[in-house]
């Protein structure tokens, strides 16, 4: 993940090997599932305390950035 690694991490022991946000235990998937299902970026973070609004808006722009450079 090179320069990311502060922001998203990923090991086995953690969530099973799910993508969360670096040292904590919340799956990124939770963001996403929020967001989904019509839930604001601050409900998320109400909700999930350990995640930095940082890390959130980094991760969005990454998921943005992946999304243009795959062209879908």
């Amino acid at each position: 993940m090179g320069a990311d690694t502060e922001v998203l991490s990923r090991d086995p022991e953690i969530q099973g090997g799910a993508l969360v946000f670096a040292g904590t235990r919340v799956p990124v998937q939770n963001l996403m599932d929020y967001l989904a299902s019509g839930q604001t970026l601050d409900a998320f973070l109400l909700d999930f305390p350990s995640v930095t609004r940082g890390q959130a808006m980094r991760t969005l722009r990454l998921a943005q950035q992946a999304l243009v450079a795959s062209g879908t």
